[in-house]
């Protein structure tokens, strides 16, 4: 490609006049493009409406043809660790929310036959309500924001936020909600997304693309009092013990939970089946040699940090719902000390989930592990810093840091306002998401000011929960028949 800049000048608006080079992540940039304001691009949003009324996401019923899916489960099987797959399939039984987590593949293709404005963003293509939490930034603060991007690609906005509102739908069933508390919790869901959007649409790209959210939830007042939040007491609390457990979940908390001494005075992970696994010499020695082409992935001054830490030892660690069965090992270095360990996990990266749905896009390097990173970079505020990807045996992987200053929000606990708010935050961080790669103000101009948008999404969420509970109900009864082989884990 060449390095010369275009010579035409070109207007983009709304994102649409340049949909195809959205797709194209090499286009270089065009210093002489012109701009349409954000009030013109807000009326084009709402322009699109003609072409998808936004009461048209409420529908949802499975298509005539739709793969039965415990078979799109199973086949999503391939090519993981076929030892790891009984553990899979265990834990997707365990719940019809565990079922949904697990089964991206599964609401991929029904995103694929849902309505779609037209408007492309980067979307975290698994924005369901247990992959926001807080970690840790560079600086050593606690943040709140999305946080796994194994499925991210380019596509339509709305199927990141179907997929959220139907987690927040089927969390409440579990959580013990009526229909009527599981919609208004994805109302607030939907208005989160809105109220972030209108006030994203008129901000400053710079500003944007710098602003993220603090797990100490005073430090958000005036962003909460400017979308009219009031955060509850309840929540507060919750927060504030989240908060507390993310500040004691360091390298060397870790250490001492994971890892023993040796007598030689060298330190070895413990095992602990079948989460923390020894691997052979071979497997231990690919790993650890893939940090070198890792390494050649980061900033220059951080191959120089890198530098100053050895490899002690090497695992195989099974990790979440739908990620059981990938390849993921644990890596455990040592730099100024045994006071100084590091950790750094090496997760296998297949496509997404979505690709056969979308058209495919470009990554200047075809590698799912550069995928992966390019797009958590793009989406989160302030993310790892030490986020690479790497290759073992053919293999695509990423590398980031493992468990530092983070924290899971204990969704399966959350009702009444405390659950409302967590699902109205995921809804404003998915905005905000949405913003730094795509045309906020188009999107905001689409879904409008009224209640029409979040009334949509309310049945769409109510309906796929259905579903879900359908299609949970499936794979039960396909391991009480022996076609599916589960193994189910102790409580």
């Amino acid at each position: 490609m060449s390095n010369e800049p275009p010579t035409e000048t070109h207007t983009t608006s709304c994102g649409l006049n340049g949909e195809r080079d959205f797709w194209q992540t090499t286009t270089p940039f065009d210093p002489k493009q012109t701009l349409d304001s954000w009030q013109t691009r807000y009326e084009q949003g709402k322009a699109l409406r003609v072409q998808t009324p936004r009461e048209s996401h409420a529908a949802w019923s499975p298509a005539a043809n739709r793969t039965d899916p415990v078979a799109t489960v199973l086949a999503s099987n391939a090519g993981r660790e076929g030892s790891l797959v009984p553990l899979r399939m265990g834990r997707m039984a365990s719940s019809p929310f565990a079922f949904l987590r697990g089964a991206a593949a599964v609401m991929a293709g029904d995103l694929a036959h849902t309505p779609v404005s037209g408007l492309q963003v980067h979307i975290d293509g698994d924005a369901h309500i247990n992959n926001f939490g807080l970690y840790g930034t560079p600086q050593r603060d606690v943040v709140i924001d999305i946080n796994d991007f194994d499925e991210a690609t380019v596509g339509p906005w709305e199927w990141d936020l179907k997929r959220l509102v139907a987690s927040v739908n089927v969390a409440g069933r579990e959580n013990g909600l009526s229909a009527k508390e599981r919609g208004t919790a994805v109302m607030r869901c939907v208005a989160g997304y809105l109220m972030n959007a209108r006030r994203l649409r008129k901000l400053g790209i710079l500003e944007t693309w710098s602003l993220f959210a603090y797990a100490e939830l005073d430090r958000n007042a005036a962003a909460l009092t400017m979308l009219g939040m009031k955060v509850d007491n309840k929540f507060r609390a919750i927060v504030g013990k989240v908060l507390k457990k993310a500040l004691r979940t360091r390298n060397d908390t870790l250490l001492a939970k994971v890892a023993q001494r040796q007598q030689d005075g060298g330190w070895r992970f413990a095992e602990a089946p079948p989460i923390l696994t020894s691997l052979d010499e071979s497997t231990k020695q690919k790993v650890i040699a893939s940090l070198v082409g890792y390494a050649e992935t980061l900033p220059p001054e951080l191959r120089f940090m890198l530098q100053r830490y050895a490899v002690a030892d090497v695992c195989h660690r099974v990790v979440g719902v739908g990620s059981v069965g990938m390849r993921a090992y644990l890596v455990l270095l040592f730099g100024n000390g045994d006071n100084d360990p590091l950790f750094l996990q090496v997760k296998e990266a297949a496509p997404p989930a979505l690709a056969p749905y979308l058209p495919p896009a470009d990554f200047r390097i075809d590698h799912e592990g550069r995928r992966v990173i390019t797009l958590a970079r793009c989406m989160q505020s302030l993310g790892d810093p030490l986020l690479g990807y790497t290759t073992i045996d053919g293999r695509p992987f990423f590398v980031r840091q493992m468990k530092n200053l983070k924290a899971s929000m204990p969704i399966e606990f959350l009702t009444g306002e405390p659950f409302e708010f967590w699902s109205w935050a995921c809804g404003a961080l998915l905005a905000r998401t949405h913003a730094r790669t795509g045309d906020i103000a188009c999107i905001a101009g689409y879904i409008g000011s009224s209640d029409t948008f979040a009334n949509a999404l309310t049945g769409f969420a109510e309906a796929y929960g259905d579903q879900t509970e359908h299609d949970h109900a499936a794979l039960v009864a396909a391991i009480s028949t022996g076609r599916v082989e589960a193994l189910h884990e102790e409580s």
